[in-house]
């Protein structure tokens, strides 16, 4: 097949739905993903669509696509109200007992106050979220790798082999947007590839986000969207109010 054929056929199919994977653009042409990813590359820089990790998306939908993130600092002022009710319901999720992971992150680090700290392990990439927890008398362990600043996260090669020795019970994760076709994402490829190892080796994920996420796209893909169940507040996007997956926290 001509490359002009293929560029056809993936644009095409963009027109179907919007985005698309490479594994579904290999399911429907039969090429390789080198020869996928090149085309890919090709019709971004021509502006015909937006490539994301693992896919692409059309390009009147550029302006979801979120590759910069804010510091923690500011990111905490932000929803504030609404991530302290996402965190208490999560934080209620956890039994005495449990192995949890709480990933790096304003939402997670919300539900410390409220987290159950008697016979009950975490395991955190992030600094803050273990000092917090240190704090309160809970049992944590923080693994090692590089500080990102930004977002205070460790990451990197050491902490991605520290994660893999683990198996949790429970693991509690943060996401920069959640999409249907994009999954869970975040701007950072090297927190992508944590967020994600962590997730592979929990028994249950729960994902936590604000309203203002859904249908947002950050650059990685960590996540399926049905890869964890979603916790979230007032639901005001009517695409997402049958998920089964999505749980919006009670007002008190």
């Amino acid at each position: 097949m001509l490359p002009e054929q293929r560029h056809s056929k993936i644009l095409q199919m963009l027109e179907e739905k919007d985005s698309i994977t490479l594994q579904e653009i290999k399911d429907r042409l039969g090429i390789s993903e080198s020869t996928i990813r090149r085309d890919l590359n090709t019709l971004h820089e021509q502006g015909q669509l937006v490539k994301v990790f693992g896919g692409a998306v059309a390009p009147h939908i550029k302006s979801n696509v979120l590759t910069r993130e804010d510091a923690v600092s500011l990111r905490e002022e932000i929803h504030k109200e609404e991530k302290v009710r996402i965190a208490r319901y999560a934080a209620g999720l956890v039994s005495k007992g449990d192995f949890v992971y709480l990933d790096a992150g304003t939402t997670t680090g919300s539900m410390i106050p409220f987290l159950p700290v008697n016979e009950t392990t975490y395991v955190t990439n992030s600094v803050s979220h273990a000092r917090l927890l240190a704090l309160r008398g809970a049992q944590v362990r923080i693994i090692g790798g590089e500080i990102k600043a930004v977002t205070e996260a460790l990451v990197g090669s050491e902490a991605y082999m520290n994660l893999k020795m683990y198996h949790f019970t429970l693991g509690f994760f943060g996401s920069n947007g959640v999409d249907f076709e994009a999954g869970f994402t975040t701007p950072d490829v090297n927190e992508a590839l944590i967020k994600q190892c962590a997730m592979e080796h929990c028994h249950r994920c729960y994902v936590l986000c604000d309203a203002s996420k859904f249908g947002q796209v950050s650059s990685v893909t960590f996540g399926s969207f049905a890869s964890a169940s979603i916790v979230t507040d007032d639901l005001h996007n009517e695409a997402y109010q049958q998920c089964e997956n999505i749980i919006c926290a009670p007002k008190e």
